[in-house]
């Protein structure tokens, strides 16, 4: 039976120290009860708490570091689905490479792929690993493609090679980086012995629940808990169910051996159904997939949805409300006015950079609301729309009167004219993407 934090609390040391990061320990308590934390973060713990809470107090699925100083975490999560609490660790992605492809084609591809990143709503929207496979009969070509990787990106490696000797010096080339290790065979006690040495992780592979459940334990005992799971599957629709059942074991039935997160290997060809099948697995509920090859159009689809499945429910993402500058606005320059919501404001300031206009964007505190649902909360009404410019002392650094409110607000243009004295209310476009054209046909200065 699962312990409260109550019960927790009257186990720990009481001293409120704050050695394990947190300030109070029935704060600490707190934390182990809803498994987001270990006891061996406290430096304190009595043997009879460690008897008692060692089992407890583990997170349901566990928490595994693949890479060096730029590691990427995945596990560690705690619900079935995102509105229930939120997710915390965004799923991993990874290109292939093979060794077969030879040094000259492999170094720009790795330089292309480190530097490629996307920016969207203030976010920096990246890869996170490379799998590099021994494809060749020629081990100078796998540790050849290890150090170009190592030599030329921060990012982890997941490595791919049936001949234990080989990965073995190709692990001795990567001490401190935390690789990951992918057996597509059944776990042998030399593995675990490799991996622990080279303090690596073990991605194991199995045909069944029953054999999954056995890999685990043997790994397990033997005191190697950093584990990835890979589930063979007979395509797309038996690989959602056993996520499905993998991810339930571990959350709601405390399945020890099934809780540690969950990877996959895209093999497919075809453009539309490997852009499916990532999706779907991204959804539900892979912590790492790799990539066949490096696709500019697929990463962007993955790296949007990844964004919007790993945000906070309960908080959408959000900008600071201040005055933003775009351009090279000057005192006479006109005036726009959105919310704070990430996306509304990257979509207005880019259309209105688009349209050649400089300009003073004020974007006021919704709580990261849209113009249409924080107006239907009485979030974006005139009245607070004109004490937060006021508050800012606005009309105090620029000469213009003249303020561009959105056109799916248009009715709150009465109610900000009466709060903001001798400023003219334009009622601008509905839609951003209008806003180069609508400037060309409004004089605003």
């Amino acid at each position: 039976m699962a312990l409260s934090g109550l019960d927790i609390f009257k186990l720990l040391p009481k001293t409120n120290c704050g050695d394990c990061g947190v300030p109070t320990c029935m704060a600490f308590a707190m934390k182990l009860a809803q498994k987001k934390a270990e006891l061996s973060e406290c430096p304190h713990a009595s043997e009879e708490a460690k008897a008692t809470l060692g089992a407890a107090s583990e997170p349901p699925i566990r928490l595994v570091k693949i890479g060096g100083q730029s590691s990427l975490e995945v596990g560690n999560e705690t619900v079935m689905f995102r509105h229930e609490k939120t997710f915390y660790h965004p799923t991993g992605i990874a290109i292939e490479l093979r060794a077969s492809e030879g040094q000259e084609k492999l170094l720009p591809k790795i330089k292309e792929i480190e530097k490629h990143k996307v920016e969207r709503v203030g976010e920096e929207l990246k890869t996170d690993l490379f799998f590099v496979t021994q494809d060749s009969q020629d081990k100078k070509d796998f540790l050849g493609a290890i150090n170009l990787v190592k030599q030329n990106s921060a990012k982890g490696i997941i490595l791919y090679c049936q001949d234990r000797a080989t990965l073995k010096e190709a692990l001795g080339l990567l001490k401190d980086d935390r690789p990951a290790i992918f057996l597509q065979k059944e776990l042998e006690d030399a593995d675990i012995e490799l991996a622990k040495t080279n303090q690596a992780s073990l991605i194991l592979t199995a045909e069944s629940f029953e054999e999954l459940a056995a890999q685990t334990e043997k790994a397990r005992s033997a005191g190697l808990n950093d584990l990835l799971l890979n589930l063979e599957s007979k395509g797309v629709g038996h690989h959602l169910l056993h996520n499905t059942i993998l991810r339930r074991s571990a959350l709601k039935k405390n399945f020890k051996p099934f809780g540690y997160p969950l990877f996959s290997r895209i093999q497919i060809k075809d453009d539309f159904e490997l852009a499916a099948n990532a999706s779907i697995f991204l959804c539900k509920y892979d912590s790492v997939i790799v990539l066949p090859r490096y696709d500019k159009a697929l990463l962007y689809a993955l790296f949007t949805l990844r964004q919007n499945i790993y945000t906070d429910p309960q908080k959408p993402i959000q900008v600071d409300p201040k005055v933003y500058p775009i351009g090279d606005p000057t005192p006479e320059s006109p005036v726009f006015v959105t919310t704070n919501f990430s996306l509304t404001y990257f979509i207005v300031s880019g259309e209105i950079e688009n349209s050649g206009l400089s300009a003073h964007l004020v974007v006021t505190d919704t709580e990261g609301q849209s113009v249409l649902t924080a107006w239907a909360a009485g979030k974006f009404v005139g009245e607070k729309v004109a004490k937060f410019i006021k508050d800012i002392k606005f009309e105090q650094q620029v000469k213009t009167r003249k303020i561009v409110i959105p056109g799916f607000a248009s009715q709150i243009s009465g109610d900000l004219e009466e709060h903001l004295p001798g400023w003219e209310v334009i009622v601008g476009c509905q839609e951003a993407s209008d806003i180069p054209s609508f400037v060309k046909k409004v004089k605003l200065t």
